[in-house]
């Protein structure tokens, strides 16, 4: 798929594209010590990856704005989202290695992460400036913070009229107010929601997506987990929870990259933000039923059955 072929993209996800590298280990180890553990396994990751495979999964129009390195890794990461469906024209190469996290997991399924940016902290406001064609082809723009702030910010300046822009700030860094302005929604965690309040942060999840809602952005969602979700939008007063179904949790990883990858495509195809987050919901459910990230997560037709 070539961008000639669409004059439109559902969803441009604009964010970064990592290898995790998994060991597990039955303890992590002391400062000194040294520990066995089991075979290495390399996933796709990152959460723009993330983000680009679960909405083409779902059956969106879906474009990849990220940059990998011209190495192993970075193959291994376009080849993903090509299997997945997702348009690769704007994945620039080289600048850096390919960003990696280093993932250990103990048997409670605690995992300890170190990530190398690499590739990631070289996507630019330049290369941003560069994609005008792809920005000018999308419904709907989905941003996270694994890539510089001062390029996200550049994201926030280069919609067209009539795009939507999704930001899930994470991880949660302070955002400047002409971004949070922007934002349509902000989609956050309990982590990210309290990170980004302070002090101020209210005690009920309510309480948090109406005090988001002040800093300025025109719809809030705020995700939580098992329990759903809970949505806010600036042109209606009403807060609205949104129940998840009770699925067997395997693996959480990824599960709230696919949850933002659906909203953000419902939204593009004109739905509610209510009925956009109950559609998300069912995907990110689906998606912690299955190890993995990439690996888990489902079609459209998975996540309705639930």
């Amino acid at each position: 798929m070539h961008e000639n072929d669409h004059d439109r993209y559902d969803l441009l996800v604009v964010g970064s594209a990592n290898a995790d590298l998994v060991i597990g280990v039955e303890r992590r180890p002391a400062p000194g010590e040294t520990v066995l553990g089991s075979d290495l396994v390399v996933h796709p990751g990152g959460k723009g990856g993330n983000q680009a495979v679960a909405a083409a999964r779902l059956g969106a129009v879906t474009a990849l704005l990220a940059r990998v390195g011209d190495d192993a890794h970075g193959r291994l990461l376009l080849e993903s989202q090509r299997a997945a469906g997702v348009d690769t024209s704007g994945v620039l190469v080289g600048g850096a290695p390919t960003g990696v996290a280093l993932i250990t997991v103990d048997p409670s399924g605690d995992n300890s992460i170190v990530v190398s940016p690499g590739a990631n902290a070289r996507l630019t406001p330049e290369d941003i400036r560069g994609a005008g064609d792809l920005f000018g082809a999308a419904r709907v723009v989905s941003v996270q913070l694994e890539i510089p702030l001062e390029t996200v910010a550049e994201v926030a300046g280069a919609m067209s009229p009539g795009t939507r822009l999704v930001l899930n700030p994470s991880p949660p860094a302070p955002l400047p107010d002409h971004v949070l302005a922007a934002c349509d929604p902000l989609v956050v965690n309990e982590h990210e929601a309290r990170y980004i309040l302070g002090e101020a942060a209210g005690t009920t999840p309510e309480e948090w997506a109406r005090a988001l809602l002040e800093l300025g952005p025109q719809s809030v969602v705020v995700t939580l987990g098992a329990a759903g979700a809970l949505v806010a939008d600036s042109r209606r007063a009403d807060v609205v929870r949104v129940p998840s179904p009770e699925v067997e949790a395997v693996d959480t990883t990824g599960a709230g990259d696919a949850f933002t990858a659906a909203l953000a495509w419902r939204l593009g195809l004109g739905e509610e933000l209510t009925d956009a987050a109950a559609f998300a919901v069912r995907v990110g459910a689906a998606a912690v039923t299955r190890q993995g990230a990439q690996a888990s997560f489902p079609t459209a037709e998975e996540a309705s059955a639930l």
